[in-house]
């Protein structure tokens, strides 16, 4: 079907669960732009609900194909799309939230691919009260780089679907497995699951590489603002920090979780 004018109410309903996370939590849906975004949430199994294309588009799939298609052309792609380098494709997904009882079941299970499993035991990175989506897109990237068990966010203050999000992640969202919950339910789940707790705060801390970070961890990071609230300092296993020789006093998160989690990563790989 094509459609050709933005006063659709296919094309309005569309840019409303860009623009509306209230919508997105009420329907249960939210949109996806991007042919490399889109991919990865096809292969991460979740189900399409309408695919928007412009005429230009080349992207071939099987799950196009089972889609409700709608064709629209390159004027009226423009006016929808957050960025004109997405290859001419937009799709509204359905919704699946990821819960601390999955990835209870992702510990349990033995390695495999079908799991996402790797053998070594779990890197999970926290982030407390998190509130720029770019920011969690570009952690949620440095953790599918360094093959991170899981992103949990706690308290969060911005949508896991927001359209920022899935565009600075590049789809990394659908490749991590991302659950939100409270910094208690997380704490609680941590210790549980025998996983030392390592508060990313410059007081009272150990310098991060003076760290062993090859058992079980969890990387827990909070705004560059106020950092992270009491209840993490108080149930942390050690707490890190990252060495500052300027005059400022702290990173941007998301370079902040890449160099802690590529520490892991070096650990692991000359244990």
């Amino acid at each position: 079907m094509e459609i050709t004018s933005a006063q659709n109410p296919k094309i309005k309903h569309l840019l409303q669960l860009q623009q509306k996370s209230q919508l997105r939590r009420r329907e249960g849906l939210f949109v996806v732009e991007g042919q490399r975004e889109l991919q990865h949430c096809i292969e991460a199994g979740y189900e399409i609900d309408s695919i928007f294309v412009s005429l230009e588009c080349r992207m071939e799939s099987e799950e196009l194909k089972n889609s409700t298609l709608y064709t629209i052309n390159s004027k009226l792609y423009e006016k929808v799309a957050y960025r004109g380098s997405t290859e001419g494709i937009i799709a509204i997904v359905k919704e699946r939230r990821t819960t601390l009882a999955d990835l209870q079941a992702r510990l349990a299970a033995p390695p495999s691919p079908a799991t996402g499993g790797n053998g070594e035991a779990p890197l999970i990175l926290v982030l407390e009260s998190v509130e720029k989506p770019g920011n969690l897109g570009a952690v949620l990237r440095s953790a599918d780089a360094a093959r991170a068990t899981a992103v949990i966010v706690c308290d969060p203050l911005t949508d896991l679907y927001n359209p920022n999000l899935i565009r600075s992640s590049i789809g990394a969202v659908f490749t991590v497995p991302t659950v939100a919950c409270s910094s208690e339910e997380c704490i609680a789940f941590l210790q549980q699951n025998g996983i030392q707790i390592l508060t990313a705060q410059l007081q009272d801390s150990r310098l991060y590489y003076d760290t062993d970070m090859t058992g079980a961890t969890a990387i827990v990071m909070g705004t560059e603002s106020t950092g992270l609230t009491q209840i993490w300092r108080d149930a942390a296993t050690a707490h890190i920090r990252i060495p500052m020789g300027g005059q400022l006093d702290s990173l941007n998160v998301s370079v902040s979780a890449a160099i802690l989690l590529f520490e892991a990563v070096r650990q692991r790989l000359s244990h």
